[in-house]
């Protein structure tokens, strides 16, 4: 008799959907605030988008605004809370700007610098290497409710790059990232998607053909390229 060997884990990152303060530019890390009526609605259409998805575990930040958006989505199975999912502490930065910022301190880089009173680059890099160690230790489709700040220096831990380099790495609302190992090999992390928005669609989840699926996928493959990015190839297709 075989026994079926365990699915690779497969980490579906969500940031939560539009605040009031997302709108305005307003650093908002452990402030807790909650969606706008859009955001709600972006939270609802990425639901749709990842209904076919089979997750194993559904992880969400406390913080209200990823809660809400986890719920809007009604992913299975019942949600955990996982407090490392939380936001960056921006300490003395909660609710400026970044002009705000920069015209106090002109050289100041969050991802360098960190906050007054906030949690230290250091501090949140351990924080997403604790977090990637656990998560290692499941299987499957993990669904991840969380953050921009915290989103970025995640995806850059997992692949092996310092906090300072996730600056790079956008992360709209209601965005969907996917961090997976590239041919199932756990010392081969890799970024199959990033920063694709709640409307658009990818792979085979959708059923649809690759000619009907590439005018969806486009507008996120032009974002990123504009940006500098490269687009991963998988088996021979872009992903």
């Amino acid at each position: 008799m075989t026994t079926s060997q365990p699915k690779p884990l497969r980490l579906y990152f969500i940031r939560h959907g539009e605040t009031e303060w997302s709108l305005s530019g307003q650093y908002t890390g452990r402030a807790d605030i909650p969606l706008t009526a859009h955001g709600k609605d972006a939270a609802r259409e990425l639901g749709q988008r990842l209904q076919s998805v089979p997750f194993a575990h559904v992880l969400t930040s406390p913080l209200q605004r990823a809660q809400q958006t986890c719920a809007l989505a009604g992913l299975e199975p019942t949600p955990e809370i996982e407090p490392d999912l939380a936001e960056w502490d921006n300490g003395d930065d909660e609710g400026r700007t970044t002009a705000d910022i920069i015209e106090s301190r002109p050289d100041w880089n969050l991802f360098r610098d960190g906050s007054p009173q906030g949690e230290t680059p250091s501090q949140i890099s351990n924080r997403a290497d604790r977090l990637i160690a656990r998560l290692r230790a499941r299987a499957g489709n993990v669904a991840l409710f969380s953050h921009s700040h915290f989103g970025r220096v995640l995806a850059a831990r997992w692949i092996g790059l310092s906090v300072e380099q996730a600056q790079h790495l956008l992360l709209g609302t209601a965005s969907l990232s996917v961090l997976c190992y590239n041919h199932g090999r756990i010392n081969e992390p890799a970024i199959a998607l990033w920063n694709s928005a709640a409307h658009e669609t990818f792979g085979q989840e959708q059923n649809q053909s690759a000619s009907d699926a590439r005018p969806m996928k486009q507008p996120a493959i032009a974002r990123w390229e504009n940006e500098g990015g490269e687009i991963a190839v998988l088996d021979g297709a872009r992903i």
